[in-house]
């Protein structure tokens, strides 16, 4: 099948499609203007959630990697109703357990920041292992730690938010031996293995997650293009992972943004090479391309399923 020749859809009911982002890393200091510990523009996390709103987000959920992590995201998840965020650990920051007074003291840290904010965190993680960035912290730490993490869902009924790359058989051993932890499901985030690995995924029950680095070479889109859409949530992982003019999902997009190098700042501007929780009708114009599927209908689909997943209790 030759995915480039398909006609692209047209988006003529595009402003009646209700988005949610499940996973924007809005505390990273690129949002208070600084890249690579450098300060380029003033804090414009303001704008960039305002311009959300406008491009139809919903609700956005902010990704946390850490535990510092994870007490930004929830200052920044009070700023609006439509906020919420993850709490756990990223693989490659586990050395965070070791390094703390205990490993069980950090997980303690991580049980109080649920427990006294339930109204705003909606799932566990982003947790699990990275076997393409070992530098940062050893397969054994990454293991051990990503299963500890896991009771966390068990204790709260909480969905996993996961993270798995280059790791898919241990990764799926260390949930398929968990199987009274991981009742509450959850979601494969920014999902770029094969076909095969999904369906793994998926047949214990889990859901997959689309961004731009899910959508990086023509066997993502052919991948993609097989999964079914009951199983699919849209995400940004903004500032990171937007559809690149190089990649060949890039044909399919249809909404263009205007934006202006970091150096060049001025109010009110996307900031070129920043992702941000907007383009996520470029993630969905891709999809929806690749499915064949009328818009409407599928934007409300992975709508119910995100709704499901997250917030059925909200």
């Amino acid at each position: 099948m030759n995915l480039k020749s398909h006609s692209l859809w047209k988006f003529t009911k595009m402003s009646s499609i209700p988005f949610i982002d499940i996973g924007a890393n809005l505390t990273d200091p690129m949002f208070k203007g600084i890249y690579n510990g450098k300060k380029k523009h003033k804090e414009d996390l303001e704008d960039v959630l305002e311009r959300a709103w406008k491009n139809d987000l919903k609700k956005i959920i902010i990704t946390s990697g850490s535990l510092n992590d994870c007490i930004e995201a929830l200052k920044i998840a009070s700023l609006s109703e439509n906020l919420y965020c993850t709490v756990g650990c990223h693989p490659t920051r586990c050395d965070e357990f070791t390094e703390a007074k205990s490993p069980e003291a950090y997980l303690n840290s991580l049980t109080d920041l649920i427990k006294n904010n339930q109204s705003k965190v909606v799932a566990i993680g982003e947790c699990g292992l990275d076997n393409q960035r070992l530098h940062f912290c050893s397969k054994e730490i990454q293991e051990k730690y990503f299963e500890m993490q896991l009771k966390l869902s068990g204790d709260f009924n909480l969905p996993l938010f996961l993270h798995c790359r280059d790791a898919a058989p241990t990764f799926l051993e260390i949930l398929k031996r968990n199987p009274n932890l991981i009742k509450s499901g959850g979601v494969v985030h920014s999902f770029d293995g094969s076909l095969k690995e999904a369906i793994d995924i998926i047949n214990l029950g889990f859901y997959i997650g689309i961004n731009g680095c899910s959508l990086r070479t023509d066997d993502n889109l052919k991948t993609v293009s097989e999964l079914p859409i009951n199983r699919l949530m849209l995400e940004t992982d903004c500032p990171w992972c937007e559809v690149k003019q190089t990649h060949p999902s890039y044909s399919y997009v249809q909404t263009k943004f205007n934006s202006v190098k970091k150096e060049k700042f001025i109010d009110g501007s996307m900031v070129k090479g920043r992702n941000e929780p907007s383009t996520i009708r470029q993630v969905f114009e891709v999809l929806a391309s690749l499915k064949k599927e009328d818009p409407v209908c599928l934007g409300n689909q992975i709508y119910q399923n995100t709704m499901e997943l997250f917030f059925k209790d909200k």
